[in-house]
């Protein structure tokens, strides 16, 4: 079933509430995923300091702080890092393809769950509720951020099954629902070189739309070629750097609803959701058309 929130956040006086705005939204759809959690955020001056890069990892073996000091070494510099719950977010002075590659030497059997200069991806297993707790999510600040609750359907119950999905440098992918085709998909991206971290048939959207943008698409393109590419039912919320969009099905099964106002837009699968915002009795409201996609930027 899954949930999703997401909020993009237009008027910069509410981005020190950011976290707080979301903690709401998710605490209103924690029953339909109780397997496992995610949250993606844009723009937090902790995890995502401005001038550095950042990378998201789990499996790492060891505490934040030793990760720091061992990134920072093998770079020739201070790193830092912040531990939530399963996730370790380091962060150093380097550019983001440096601290990829320190990071893929210094610790080969962690897993990369986002990377970029702008984007902290924050995973684990359990309820939601729990899990944002862990992660200090009430706390956050940015502009732009996503959650999502899993009921796993495609692959096990991990914190790296889980999503978000980002496999691109800033950009980010959810998913309600289930692509039908997503195995031979999969087998096409191979052939053309891209590798895979997981089973999840989510994980394959969210390559599909980064190999897009590799190779020119823009976001809205990209999505447009997913729905002509992928069979099965799905709401997909997908975020970049600067980039908030969101597309549904032939069919639109899932549900999805969007609020607009002139300070916020806002995605979830459930109205409850969104009834926790500031203004939302001003909003526009209405729930996104079959293959039409919506995108805001910053």
């Amino acid at each position: 079933m899954c949930g999703i929130v997401g909020l993009h956040l237009i008027d910069p006086e509410l981005e020190p509430h950011l976290g707080e705005l979301l903690t709401g939204m998710l605490g209103q759809v924690v029953e339909r995923g109780p397997d496992s959690a995610g949250v993606a955020v844009y723009g937090d001056p902790r995890l995502t300091p401005v001038g550095r890069s950042v990378v998201s990892l789990l499996d790492t073996d060891m505490p934040a702080a030793a990760v720091a000091e061992l990134v920072g070494k093998a770079l020739g510099g201070a790193a830092e890092a912040v531990q939530a719950d399963e996730t370790v977010v380091v962060n150093a002075a380097a550019e983001p393809e440096a601290l990829l590659a320190v990071i893929a030497e210094s610790l080969p059997d962690a897993l990369v769950i986002g990377s970029g200069v702008q984007l902290a991806v924050l995973k684990g297993v359990g309820g939601p509720d729990r899990l944002a707790e862990s992660f200090g999510l009430a706390s956050v600040q940015g502009w732009q951020a996503v959650a999502h609750t899993r009921m796993a359907t495609e692959s096990a119950v991990t914190a790296a099954g889980s999503h978000p999905f980002s496999v691109g440098a800033d950009q980010c992918l959810v998913h309600n629902g289930s692509f039908a085709n997503h195995a031979t998909i999969r087998r096409e991206l191979r052939a053309a070189g891209v590798s895979f971290d997981s089973e999840n048939d989510s994980e394959v959207g969210a390559r599909f739309v980064a190999q897009r943008l590799r190779e020119g698409c823009d976001l809205e393109k990209a999505l447009r070629l997913l729905c002509e590419s992928f069979d099965g039912f799905y709401t997909l919320l997908v975020t970049t750097g600067d980039s908030f969009a969101v597309v549904r099905d032939a069919i639109a099964c899932k549900p999805a609803i969007i609020a607009q106002t002139d300070r916020w837009v806002a995605m979830a699968s459930e109205y409850r959701a969104l009834d926790t915002l500031p203004g939302i009795e001003d909003a526009r409201i209405f729930e996104p058309e079959p293959e039409e996609v919506y995108l805001w930027r910053r």
